[in-house]
């Protein structure tokens, strides 16, 4: 109930007013304490020299980004721009051969970055998992694929397989690990869908074709292969309408998003505040919140640069990757909860839905979200962490569940039933606060630290109940029911586009 129900403007104002009023009051806190914090001896490695004209220094605790848009940044620009360079000349030339050309200049360019060894060693795993598909048996197609997933995560084999590299440089642990992880989800996915697809018979070719596609390669999205096959075989492929203007405006955003982190590094040291346990704990309430909070938004910021720089050259090749993730300000649900989209289909398409089904049974959907969770877990790296993670993440999912079960016992369903639909949606938005700081603190382990989240868990429902605890989730209220009230507006555009497209 209450799902497709508005609310009065007046309240929706409301919310706006006081959602934009306090994440400016704690916004401010959080710009005092990076201040007051710039000059501190503990901050000196990660924050640096920025802007020099301006005399502000910069955070730059993040290794990934920095050597993405500084020390690689040419790199990166000169492989991606030969890229889409090669691909229009094979388009215009020989159309039909163009997946083949895809493959060769990312072969090349892996060739180029890590060794031909390295190549020879992914090969291998490349032909392990085609002669697998050959048998027909998915069982042992995705147990190879674990078996292959664990030895680039795991010692003595992930050393051993690291040697293949030839030379050392700063993003090589990053560049092996991407690429060797995303060509083994390749490779399962390629020999599933040869054993359901018996009929079309694809070859290694194929399989070749589909993993050493370059914009894909060291750092997804992953597209199953069925898609991927479906779409680059397209021997002569049309745009939509308003499909080029759609490319530009991708690339001006993440354009934009680049020199938006830029700036906010430069005046918000989110991620180096942190580390200095001492001088967070004396952040005041709000900005400790709002800290924990950026620090998940600028994971999904990174993400969404990622994945849109990547997505774009992709679909300059006339292909429909993955979207981004969907962003953390509107997530309130664990279920839609994902960093990565391209993952999270490959988690859902091979096991999540696969063993769960509807996803409306307890013990189905425990078994379900168990298996996919230890998949995760031996994709991310087994660690103290990393289990940690998962073990939280998996209770919310299935908490989430339990929940919506008892909500549909009595006599919780008279009761909601009772209610009007306004009310109704006001009661979840309720839920909805509660869960969206339960997937923040579950996610700030994995993407900072334990005892940072600890700090923030202890001063928000420790010391700080009940004035903190209470103000905290009414402003997430505020936030949920503002979100919700967006995805109203847009279920209900799509409603009515379905609507004309209809016969009269």
């Amino acid at each position: 109930m209450g799902i497709k129900t508005a609310l009065p403007a007046a309240e929706l104002g409301l919310y706006s007013l006081v959602l934009s009023g306090a994440l400016a009051y704690a916004g401010r806190g959080l710009l005092e304490a990076s201040q007051d914090g710039a000059q501190r001896k503990a901050f000196r490695e990660s924050v640096r020299p920025g802007w020099e004209y301006i005399g502000r220094k910069m955070d730059v605790a993040d290794f990934e980004w920095v050597m993405w848009f500084s020390s690689f940044r040419n790199v990166i620009l000169f492989t991606l721009s030969g890229h889409v360079l090669f691909a229009k000349l094979c388009t215009m030339v020989a159309p039909q051969l163009r997946a083949w050309m895809y493959a060769v200049y990312g072969a090349l360019a892996v060739v180029g970055t890590m060794g031909p060894w390295y190549l020879l060693l992914l090969l291998g795993h490349c032909v392990g998992h085609y002669v697998a598909s050959l048998l027909g048996q998915p069982w042992l197609c995705l147990g190879l694929g674990m078996a292959s997933l664990a030895s680039f995560k795991l010692d003595p084999l992930i050393s051993w397989q690291n040697g293949f590299v030839t030379g050392t440089f700063d993003l090589q642990e990053v560049l092996f690990q991407g690429g060797s992880g995303f060509t083994v989800l390749r490779c399962t996915s390629f020999a599933l869908e040869s054993c359901a697809h018996p009929d079309r018979r694809y070859s290694l070719a194929d399989l070749l074709k589909y993993n050493f596609y370059l914009p894909f390669f060291f750092f997804g999205p992953i597209m199953t292969f069925d898609r991927f096959h479906a779409q680059v075989s397209q021997v002569e492929p049309v745009r939509r309408e308003g499909e080029l203007w759609h490319i530009r405006a991708q690339a001006g955003l993440s354009v934009a998003a680049i020199i938006a982190v830029d700036i906010f590094f430069h005046f918000f040291y989110i991620l180096t505040i942190p580390s200095d346990l001492k001088f967070a704990s004396r952040l005041p309430d709000s900005a400790l919140a709002a800290l924990a909070y950026s620090n998940l938004v600028y994971d999904w910021v990174k993400a969404a640069v990622l994945f849109g720089i990547v997505n774009t050259v992709a679909r300059l090749d006339h292909l429909d990757p993955p979207q981004p993730p969907k962003c953390i300000t509107a997530l309130y649900i664990f279920a839609e909860t994902h960093f990565d989209r391209g993952i999270n289909d490959w988690l859902c398409k091979y096991v999540y839905d696969h063993i769960g089904g509807e996803h409306s049974e307890v013990i189905p959907e425990l078994a379900a979200s168990v298996a996919t969770f230890a998949v995760t877990t031996l994709w991310l790296g087994p660690c103290d962490i990393v289990y940690l993670w998962s073990l939280l993440n998996c209770f919310g999912l299935n908490f989430e569940l339990w929940v919506q079960k008892l909500a549909e016992r009595e006599p919780f369903a008279h009761i909601e039933a009772s209610l009007s639909e306004q009310m109704s949606r006001r009661v979840r938005g309720i839920f909805g606060a509660m869960n969206f700081w339960a997937i923040i603190m579950y996610n700030l382990v994995s993407l900072n630290s334990l005892e940072f989240t600890e700090l923030v868990a202890r001063r928000l429902l420790l010391s700080g109940f009940p004035q903190t605890t209470l103000a905290v989730l009414f402003v997430t209220y505020c936030g949920v029911q503002l979100v919700k009230e967006r995805e109203r507006t847009l279920a209900l555009e799509e409603e009515q586009n379905r609507d004309k497209l209809k016969p009269e």
